[in-house]
């Protein structure tokens, strides 16, 4: 069964953050930030994340354009708000999968987006939700370095959201499905009306080799 890990970067120095990708042997970090850039940790700005990843002979690959949490396809938005459905259906994402499924048959793969804990985060609500019902065994690096299984995870997310209750007729599954909705409408991106800007060199092509 192919694995996949996924971390956020939170504030963390950057050395401390090649420790626990090395502490599960990662050796591909796919970033899925749309915009690969913080103002408030710059340490993980794309190029400098870059070095310090190389450095630690780890790969990094920019996967933000597909599986990032936003998108330039107006028809993903309903009042200015990204719906998760309406982009997890686009070709763009579909090819995002893609690319992570293929890598995973090879080397030990990481998502990275910036929230500390998944189930605050697209990485988990939009990405691990199209993945959780294929054969991947998905896993969150924690802030200190333990591992919560997906299912775990969305134990947690179900107390948080206090959706503990069946509705009449809905089996466990189907109560999982609507904490993933309810959190996608809590944490989905909303337009400001601003262009982001990318420093130069943010759309060069990245490659699985370190």
């Amino acid at each position: 069964m192919d694995k996949l890990f996924t971390i956020g970067h939170s504030n963390h120095e950057t050395g401390r953050f090649i420790e626990l990708l090395a502490m599960h042997r990662i050796t591909v970090l796919c970033d899925v930030r749309s915009s690969p850039y913080s103002r408030h940790n710059p340490q993980f700005n794309r190029e400098l994340l870059q070095g310090a990843l190389k450095a630690g002979g780890i790969a990094y690959v920019f996967l933000g354009n597909e599986l990032g949490p936003r998108s330039d396809d107006p028809a993903c938005y309903v009042d200015g708000k990204v719906r998760y459905a309406r982009l997890a259906a686009t070709e763009n994402f579909r090819r995002g999968l893609e690319r992570l499924r293929a890598g995973m048959k090879t080397y030990r793969v990481a998502i990275m987006c910036a929230e500390k804990d998944p189930i605050g985060c697209h990485r988990m609500i939009l990405v691990c939700r199209a993945l959780r019902k294929e054969p991947v065994e998905i896993e969150h690096i924690l802030e200190d370095g333990s591992l919560e299984p997906l299912r775990r995870s969305e134990q947690r997310m179900l107390l948080e959201l206090k959706l503990p209750q069946l509705r009449l007729f809905e089996d466990p599954e189907g109560l999982i499905q609507r904490a993933y909705d309810t959190q996608g409408e809590r944490i989905a991106y909303v337009r400001d009306g601003e262009e982001e800007q990318e420093s130069p060199g943010a759309q060069r092509e990245d490659t699985w080799q370190r």
